[in-house]
């Protein structure tokens, strides 16, 4: 059988990559309006994307043996428990930068299609790039610390209009032109488009003074932010999906489908926020955990004191937690809910 130079018949990596390619054509012609995502839907979809990662696993099975299926699985088990921090992380970004509900699922799904092309980098040149992670931790441990502060203080709720105050805003200005305010789904913007949104009564002050063309919009430093998230994650997936297998097929296709999956179980767990009122207080629990973990992560990778929270660890903490945070709305349902029981009786 003819085999391609990184190990596998040509039929394979086509059915991989019709696979990838037909799935996500598939989300984007599904989700191309801006609306929330539902619970049903989120649900759907990650049903959806186990799928389509078991029918790829049944695939390897049957074309290359129960060993290659088995490798499959297996990476893309440790990918989904690693990946399991950045659920946190992408709330504590929309938190940042006050994205509305109906725009999330646009920024997660153009973050997700950079995240696959960095983890391709990643995955063809190694762990080279690696070295840059215990700084970019640090960073994120502080902005993920900080916005769980935020959260706590009920300062997430209210959408931003103007970010020009913004921190992201006031960095980014320097580098390249941004309009302060979001103009729906876009990411960028034309001089001659914002010459109209200049006139508008409610843009009163706003003026064109950046030189340029072409104007990012916050939405577009929100995807920047996102995607760093995304590299950030892969500092310690990559190199452990690598150790469970040294074949670029199988940790790339791994790596993918849990990475695909793991955006529609942010949805789930969005959706479910608004139906358990005490998962929110479990979620900003979490988050102060996802910080100590990666500041503990970076500083061992930069003074070897030795302390790090494991994947297994991790991820039975946030099981536990969130258990917790269910358990605790079923059990004590907001005031207005059990006022308005007692009132219809």
């Amino acid at each position: 059988m003819e085999q391609t130079h990184i190990g596998f018949p040509p039929l394979t990596m086509a059915v991989f990559v019709g696979l990838a390619l037909a799935a996500l054509l598939l989300d984007m012609v599904t989700h191309r309006d801006n609306k929330p995502v539902s619970l049903a839907g989120a649900a759907g979809w990650s049903c959806f994307w186990v799928a389509i990662s078991l029918a790829f696993a049944g695939f390897l099975y049957f074309q290359h043996g129960s060993l290659v299926a088995s490798l499959f699985l297996t990476g893309y088990a440790l990918e989904k428990v690693l990946s399991v921090d950045n659920l946190f992380v992408f709330i504590a970004i929309f938190a940042w930068f006050k994205v509305p509900d109906s725009l999330r699922h646009r920024v997660l799904y153009w973050g997700i299609i950079g995240a696959i092309v960095f983890r391709a980098v990643f995955v063809a040149i190694g762990t080279g790039l690696l070295a840059f992670g215990p700084w970019v931790e640090i960073v994120f441990a502080v902005i993920v610390a900080w916005t769980g502060v935020m959260m706590f203080k009920g300062g997430d709720d209210d959408e931003q209009e103007d970010y020009s105050q913004h921190l992201a805003y006031r960095f980014a200005g320097k580098l390249f032109p941004v309009w302060p305010k979001l103009l729906g789904g876009r990411f960028f913007a034309t001089r001659t488009q914002l010459e109209a949104e200049v006139r508008k009564p409610e843009n009163k002050g706003l003026s064109l003074a950046a030189k340029g063309t072409l104007f990012a919009t916050p939405l577009f430093l929100c995807l920047v932010v996102v995607e760093v998230s995304d590299v950030l994650f892969a500092f310690d997936s990559v190199p452990a999906v690598i150790a469970v297998s040294r074949e670029p097929l199988i940790v790339y296709s791994a790596m993918l489908f849990a990475i695909l999956g793991l955006r529609t179980l942010y949805f789930v767990l969005e959706a479910l926020k608004r139906y358990l009122v005490h998962l929110e207080k479990a979620v900003i629990v979490l988050l102060f955990f996802i910080a100590a973990k990666l500041g503990l992560n970076a500083t061992g990778h930069l003074f070897h004191h030795g302390y790090s929270i494991d994947a297994n660890t991790s991820l039975v903490i946030v099981l536990a937690v969130l258990m917790l945070g269910i358990v605790a709305s079923l059990l004590f349902p907001a005031k207005e809910e059990v006022e308005g029981e007692t009132s219809g009786r």
